[in-house]
């Protein structure tokens, strides 16, 4: 070494030093940002979508009458359509799901349609019965029950819960002509008296034919008779 070569001062060192430290920490910083930033985007966008996938799922239960989605046995779909052996017409499942009685009773040669709430559980009803092949003979509509008009239909499919079935027997007393059939699946009806009765436990179907010919005045069901207290 020359010597005239002059080395830094420990306060010329320190300097330096005291620049380049603050610069890699500034770097460091920013990238921990960023990590930061696009680990919140990526909560906020997973948030988001489980929101719009559950929020159809448990809307129903925020209403007045939960209507839950429970799937229909095979059992239960078998039970349905040996009740509808040797009707035709048009068909209603009140709470359709994923659509599996709509689907069934199509194969058999109704035109069936379907009433539901919940939008995912429809678009795969939709979807179902494309794959089926039976698409054109049905319909599903995203629709609350209490809304919806059943004059027109000639036999109606219903899982119900107990507490909506006081309520909606006197909407299909009212609105459904003669010779309509109803079956309930699951719970009865609670004033009806069952013209049929098939299956066990959670397998059971219940049926209720309307009195009388179309053009009656009257055509109320039967109904149990009140007991006095």
């Amino acid at each position: 070494m020359s010597e005239h070569a002059v080395c830094p001062s420990p306060g010329v060192m320190s300097q330096a030093l005291a620049k380049e430290v603050p610069q890699e920490e500034g770097e460091g910083g920013s990238r921990r940002s960023s990590w930061g930033l696009l680990a919140a985007a990526g909560l906020g966008g997973t948030l988001v979508a489980l929101y719009a996938v559950a929020t159809p799922f448990v809307t129903p239960a925020l209403r007045k009458v939960c209507l839950p989605f429970v799937p229909a046995t095979a059992a239960q779909i078998q039970n349905v359509l040996k009740m509808l052996e040797n009707r035709s017409g048009s068909l209603v499942d009140i709470g359709s799901g994923d659509g599996r009685i709509v689907i069934a009773a199509a194969k058999k040669g109704f035109q069936a349609v379907g009433y539901e709430l919940n939008p995912w559980l429809v678009w795969y009803s939709r979807y179902s019965a494309w794959r089926d092949g039976v698409h054109q003979n049905t319909k599903f509509h995203i629709l609350d029950l209490w809304k919806v008009s059943y004059s027109h239909y000639r036999n109606v499919v219903v899982f119900g819960v107990p507490q909506m079935m006081p309520q909606l027997e006197k909407k299909l007393e009212e609105e459904l002509k003669c010779n309509a059939r109803i079956i309930a699946c699951r719970f009865p009806f609670p004033c009806w008296i069952p013209d049929h009765t098939t299956g066990e436990g959670i397998d059971t179907v219940w049926v209720y034919d309307l009195k009388g010919s179309r053009g009656c005045e009257t055509k109320s069901l039967e109904i149990t008779p009140e007991t006095e207290s």
